[in-house]
C-alpha cells in the first residue's frame, strides 16, 4: 500500500501531467439573507434533497451572493436574483434554474438538467 507521503512526492507530477482526483457533479444555490423562495425551497425540498437520487447525484452546495464569492467559483457568473440554482459537473457550468416556484417545477427542471449528465456520473 502506498502511503500518504509517497502520494504527496509525486503530487507535482501527477498535477503537472494532468491527474487530478474524480470530481462529481454538485448543484450550487445561490442564496441571500431574507429570501422569502429560499425559506420556501428549505422547507419544500431540501430536508429531502440528499435522500433522493438526485441529490446523491449532485449534492446541494449554498453559496450566500452577499458574501465573497468563493474562488474556486471564480468562473461561474453571480446572480442577483435567488435562489439561483447551477448544475455544476467537473467545474463546468451544465446548466441553470432561475428561480423558485415550487416543488412540482423544480423537480421537472432538476431532471432535466441532471440527464444532460454524462450516463457514468457517479452517484455519491
Amino acid at each position: 500500500m502506498i502511503s500518504f507521503r509517497a502520494l504527496l512526492k509525486f503530487a507535482p507530477v501527477l498535477f503537472l501531467l494532468g491527474f487530478s482526483p474524480a470530481s462529481a457533479a454538485e448543484l450550487l444555490m445561490m442564496e441571500q439573507p431574507g429570501c422569502a423562495w429560499c425559506a420556501r425551497f428549505d422547507a419544500e425540498i431540501a430536508p429531502a434533497w440528499p435522500k433522493t437520487e438526485e441529490g446523491r447525484r449532485a449534492p446541494l452546495r449554498r453559496v450566500d451572493i452577499t458574501r465573497p464569492w468563493p474562488e474556486d467559483l471564480r468562473h461561474v457568473q453571480k446572480e442577483r436574483f435567488t435562489p439561483t440554482f447551477v448544475l455544476m459537473d467537473n467545474g463546468k457550468e451544465i446548466g441553470r434554474i432561475r428561480g423558485y416556484v415550487g416543488d412540482e417545477f423544480f423537480w421537472y427542471r432538476v431532471g432535466e438538467l441532471l440527464a444532460l449528465l454524462p450516463k457514468d456520473q457517479p452517484i455519491q
